[in-house]
């Protein structure tokens, strides 16, 4: 493993029992560092999305740097027996640590597994919920809420989905979660339109305002030094401020007066729109079923006329406008025919 002449280890060691100072230190934990990769190896621990290799062997290292801290030579242990056991317990302690189920839901599941390894011996086939349940001594319903418990995963945000070998870009699943704080398409294009209609008010401000306005909030002076710079006084600062503000208030209320007219003017057309639908759909189902007589009105010639079939109504434009002949007159053409 790379170790030096055991004399040189054991004068190593001598020396820095007696001084313990931290080039000493360093020296030991460089030197045993191969042996944390040869325990980590053993423990035989699957890498996962929430650790990797390195991680198992960074807790190794704090096992192996406590090991160096406590370590005497004068006892005739070996060193790499008496550190092994530190790395291990290390790992371990700190992969108990991440685990989130409390040590009485571990109990559980070790109690489940245990009774299923049993059943299926003495059995020899696949052992059934109740029968589980009647070995671990609970109610069926309680082995079923016991393996809801036990049924957990849990994911990294920033563990990658897709393999480096499959994928050039791997995906993390915090890439495909939807942020609730970051607007949609139509927040920024609302944004961007309200932006743009600000920079055109401040565009159109009077140049003294402009630079007021670019001074404060820009270059953030004060009042008072703003007064230096335009050469008057510091109230009459503030009364331009004010009225700078007072201005693009009011192009920002014309702006959003405009967006409910607009938004109004859209949902209206769309109820006429509804409207007209709904009434065809009466016309049609009235003269399917022969029943009732409608009396249309005058409507302009952009407008398409209904009529319904069973009142024997026709339409007829006349001088620009529709003209609605009713059933009697229609009756009298038809004579005259």
């Amino acid at each position: 493993m790379g170790i030096e002449a055991p004399t040189e280890i054991e004068t190593l060691w001598l020396t820095y029992v007696a001084q313990r100072t931290p080039e000493l230190r360093n020296k030991l934990i460089t030197m045993y560092a191969p042996l944390v990769r040869f325990v980590v190896g053993r423990l035989g621990i699957p890498p996962t999305g929430l650790l990797d290799a390195e991680d198992l062997v960074s807790y190794g290292m704090i096992g192996l740097i406590n090991a160096i801290d406590r370590y005497d030579p004068l006892r005739g242990v070996r060193f790499e027996a008496f550190a092994s056991v530190r790395i291990r317990g290390a790992v371990i302690d700190q992969l108990r640590s991440l685990n989130w189920l409390p040590r009485s839901a571990i109990s559980r599941v070790r109690q489940v597994e245990g009774a299923l390894a049993v059943l299926e011996q003495r059995l020899g086939r696949p052992a059934k919920e109740d029968e589980v349940a009647e070995e671990i001594g609970v109610s069926t319903e309680r082995y079923r809420q016991m393996l809801l418990e036990m049924n957990a995963t849990v994911l990294s945000l920033d563990a990658p989905l897709g393999s480096l070998l499959q994928d050039d870009e791997v995906t993390s699943l915090s890439e495909l979660l939807e942020d609730q704080s970051s607007p949609g398409p139509v927040e920024q294009a609302e944004q961007q339109e309200l932006t743009d209609t600000l920079g055109g008010a401040i565009d159109h401000l009077p140049d003294r305002e402009k630079l007021l306005l670019a001074l404060y909030y820009q270059e953030e002076l004060t009042m008072k030094e703003i007064s230096k710079v335009l050469s008057v006084s510091e109230s009459r600062v503030c009364q331009l401020h004010i009225q700078a503000i007072m201005r693009l208030r009011g192009t920002l209320h014309a702006y959003q007066r405009d967006e409910r007219v607009e938004a109004e003017a859209v949902g209206a057309s769309a109820g006429r729109k509804k409207h007209s639908g709904a009434k065809g759909h009466r016309a049609q189902d009235a003269g399917s079923g022969g029943q009732g007589q409608h009396t249309s009105q005058a409507e302009p010639v952009s407008q398409a006329t209904q009529v319904n079939s069973t009142d024997h109504a026709y339409a007829a434009h006349e001088t620009g406008n529709t003209k609605v002949v009713t059933r009697d007159e229609a009756r009298h053409r038809r004579k005259i025919s």
